[in-house]
């Protein structure tokens, strides 16, 4: 009775892996870019009168806004991924938008679909911030 059976393809099975077994493994990154800090965002959100996604009203005119606004903004692939991102919040009408974009056009592009569901520009709160 054989437990072992050494043949040909096992020892080259074993010759093949057995390099891949001895590399170092490195579980960080070496690279050299620094994390984004989210600290002063943060801490704005801490703000009791400021407009964050958990005071979203649950009244049905704010969610079908909230969900108009969002559809237009999902529909339009043009938009960066950062922008389909976008926080969007409905208070009692008015729209809070928040979060970073990558240009300036999609802050304008983003402004008028919010505008457009709002029915009017001043029921519109911009927070959006560009980053490259």
């Amino acid at each position: 009775m054989h437990l072992f059976h050494l043949t040909k393809s096992n020892v080259l099975t074993f010759a093949l892996l057995l390099p891949s077994l001895l590399l170092p493994v490195y579980a960080q990154s070496t690279d050299p870019k620094p994390q984004p800090d989210n600290t002063a965002v943060n801490k704005r959100d801490q703000n009791p009168g400021e407009a964050t996604a958990d005071k979203q009203k649950m009244n049905a005119a704010d969610r079908a806004l909230t969900a108009k606004i969002r559809k237009a903004v999902m529909a339009d692939k043009s938009l960066s991924t950062y922008a389909h991102n976008v926080k969007i919040i409905s208070q009692n009408g008015t729209v809070t938008l928040k979060g970073p974009v990558h240009s300036d056009d999609e802050v304008k592009s983003i402004m008028a679909m919010a505008t457009e569901g709002a029915g009017s520009p001043d029921k519109v709160v911009n927070k959006m911030s560009v980053k490259p």
